[in-house]
C-alpha cells in the first residue's frame, strides 16, 4: 500500500458542511453548494427536479479502463434540538477522542461519508476509476429523492455507500419501510369557563435515537408516555386537550413532550398533580436503560381553545391500538429484528391532529400487512392515512466479489475483517437496486454513536480508518 493523503480536509468540509442548515425537504441550499463545488472544480455534474446531485470525475490518467465507481450519500440531516432548522448552523466539538454538536444533533449521518466524497473529488493525488459521486435528497424524511431518480442519472454499477454508522461491519441489507401521516379530524371549542386548572404536562430528558437502530435498547418514547398520562387522567375524571406536541422526527424514537390540558379544580385538579410524582416512578422502575426522561406538571395559562373529546378519545384509541417498537425478532438473523413500529410524531393542527408512524420490515408484505393494519386502526376512528414515503428491503448477495474486495481491504489497512450485517433501518439501495440493474452495493462508514439525537458523536480515530480504507478500495478497484 502507497502513503495516502490524510483525513485532514474531511473535516474542513464537514465544518463546511454543518455551517449550513439542510433538514429535509429543504436541502436547496447545500445542493447549491455541491453545485459550486463541481464548478470550481471544473467537474461535470446534473442536478434533478428532486434537488439529487450527481458529480463525474474522469479517472486518473492511465485508469480510464477500470469500472466505474460511485461514491453514495444523502445530503439532509437530522435537525434534533435544533430551534431554528432552517437557520441554525451546527457548532461541533471535539472531547477526549469524539466530534459532538453542541446541544444538537451533529449530522455525522451522513455528513461525514459526503464530507469523504468530496475530499476524494478535490484531491488529484487520490488514484481511481472513473469516478460519480452522488448526493440524495430527503433520505431522512421519506426517500423521495432515492425514489424519484431517473433511470439514466446515475452510470456506474459499484456503489460504495458512506453511510454505515458501525465502522466494523459492512452493511448488506436493510429493512424496508412505509413512513405513514394519519389525521384524526378535530373541530376546536371555545376553551370551558367556570373553575378550571390549566396544565403543561412536559416529558423530557429521554434518550431518543434512531427508531431502527435503537428501537430494540429498552428505550422509552415519549409518545407512550403521553399515552399513558392522559389514559390515566381519562379513565379517572374529565379532562380537555388543548394542544399536544410530542417528537421531532419521523425516524426517531420521540425523546420529549408538551401537554396542555384543562382540569376542573379540585380533587380532578389534585389528581392531575400527583400523575408527576407516579410517572416518574415508572419511568425509573420500568426503564431503567432510559433513566434521564423524567416528568413535570405545571401550571399554565389558559389557551382560547380546546379539542372536542371525541377526537381525543380516538387519539387515544388509536395509540392503544396500534404496536409500538418490536413487533418481532428475526428467526434467521440473530439479535435482528425484522418487525417494528414507531410512532415519531404527534402534533395538534388547526383541524387534526397529526400522527406518524415508521413501520420496518425485512419482509416486504409484513411490512404492508403492518401499515395496513395500523392505517385501518385510524379509519375504525374516523381518521385518514396516507402513505409518504415505502423503501423495499435489500439484501445484497454476500459472495460477491465486490464485497470480497472490500473485506480485503478492511483486513490488509486495518488488520482485521468487518462483520457482515443487515441493519433495521432503511436504506436507499433498495431503491437503487430496483432502478439500476447490476447494481452492487457495500456500505461503510465511521463510529456513529447516537444518531438523531442531542447526543450524537462520531468517534474521530474512525474517521481516519474509514478514509484510509476508502481511498485503498478506490486504488484497487482502479
Amino acid at each position: 500500500m502507497i502513503q495516502r493523503p490524510s483525513s485532514e480536509r474531511v473535516f474542513s468540509i464537514f465544518k463546511e458542511l454543518n455551517a449550513i442548515p439542510r433538514p429535509s425537504h429543504h436541502e436547496e441550499r447545500i445542493v447549491d453548494y455541491l453545485c459550486q463545488f463541481a464548478e470550481r472544480l471544473h467537474l461535470e455534474y446534473e442536478r434533478d427536479a428532486e434537488n439529487c446531485i450527481v458529480i463525474r470525475k474522469a479517472a486518473t490518467p492511465g485508469h480510464e479502463g477500470a469500472e466505474p465507481v460511485v461514491l453514495l450519500n444523502h445530503m439532509d440531516m437530522v435537525c434534533v434540538g435544533t430551534n431554528d432548522p432552517l437557520n441554525d448552523p451546527v457548532v461541533a466539538y471535539t472531547e477526549n477522542g469524539w466530534m459532538k454538536a453542541k446541544g444538537t444533533s451533529l449530522d455525522a449521518d451522513n455528513g461525514i461519508g459526503l464530507s469523504m466524497s468530496l475530499a476524494v473529488l478535490e484531491d488529484d493525488s487520490i488514484v481511481h476509476g472513473p469516478m460519480e459521486v452522488m448526493a440524495t435528497t430527503n433520505e431522512e424524511d421519506g426517500m423521495s429523492g432515492a425514489s424519484q431518480l431517473s433511470k439514466d442519472f446515475l452510470k456506474g454499477r459499484k456503489v460504495i455507500n458512506l453511510d454505515s454508522e458501525d465502522y466494523s461491519t459492512i452493511t448488506i441489507g436493510a429493512a424496508g419501510a412505509i413512513l405513514q401521516e394519519h389525521r384524526i379530524p378535530i373541530h376546536r371549542q371555545p376553551a370551558p369557563g367556570g373553575k378550571r386548572r390549566w396544565y403543561r404536562i412536559s416529558f423530557e430528558g429521554g434518550l431518543g435515537g434512531h427508531s431502527g437502530v435503537d428501537i430494540n435498547k429498552g428505550r422509552i418514547s415519549a409518545v407512550v408516555l403521553t399515552w399513558a398520562i392522559l389514559a390515566a387522567i381519562y379513565n379517572e375524571y374529565d379532562f380537555d386537550l388543548a394542544s399536544l406536541q410530542v417528537g421531532g422526527a419521523n425516524a426517531s424514537i420521540a425523546s420529549s413532550a408538551e401537554i396542555i390540558i384543562c382540569v376542573p379544580s379540585g380533587e380532578t385538579a389534585e389528581y392531575v398533580k400527583a400523575q408527576q410524582e407516579m410517572m416518574n416512578e415508572w419511568i425509573k422502575e420500568e426503564y431503567k436503560n432510559d433513566a434521564g426522561m423524567h416528568c413535570t406538571i405545571t401550571k399554565c395559562d389558559p389557551l382560547p381553545t380546546v379539542i372536542n373529546k371525541e377526537a381525543t378519545e380516538a387519539l387515544l384509541t388509536c395509540l392503544e391500538q396500534i404496536p409500538q417498537g418490536v413487533v418481532k425478532m428475526s428467526e434467521t438473523m440473530k439479535d435482528t429484528v425484522e418487525t417494528s413500529n414507531n410512532v415519531g410524531r404527534i402534533i395538534t393542527e388547526d383541524d387534526s391532529i397529526m400522527v406518524t408512524t415508521h413501520t420496518r420490515s425485512f419482509i416486504d408484505a409484513d411490512m404492508k400487512a403492518l401499515g395496513d393494519d395500523i392505517a385501518s386502526v385510524f379509519a375504525s376512528c374516523g381518521g385518514n392515512s396516507k402513505t409518504i414515503m415505502e423503501a423495499p428491503a435489500w439484501q445484497e448477495n454476500q459472495q460477491s466479489d465486490f464485497l470480497r474486495l472490500t473485506s480485503d481491504v478492511f483486513q490488509d489497512v486495518l488488520g482485521w475483517r468487518p462483520r457482515p450485517i443487515a441493519i433495521h433501518f432503511v436504506l436507499e439501495a433498495g431503491f437503487f437496486v430496483q432502478k439500476f440493474p447490476g447494481i452492487e452495493m457495500a456500505s461503510i462508514g465511521p463510529h456513529i454513536v447516537e444518531p438523531h439525537s442531542t447526543s450524537e458523536r462520531v468517534e474521530i480515530k474512525r474517521i481516519d480508518d474509514i478514509w484510509q480504507v476508502l481511498l485503498e478500495l478506490l486504488w484497487r478497484m482502479s
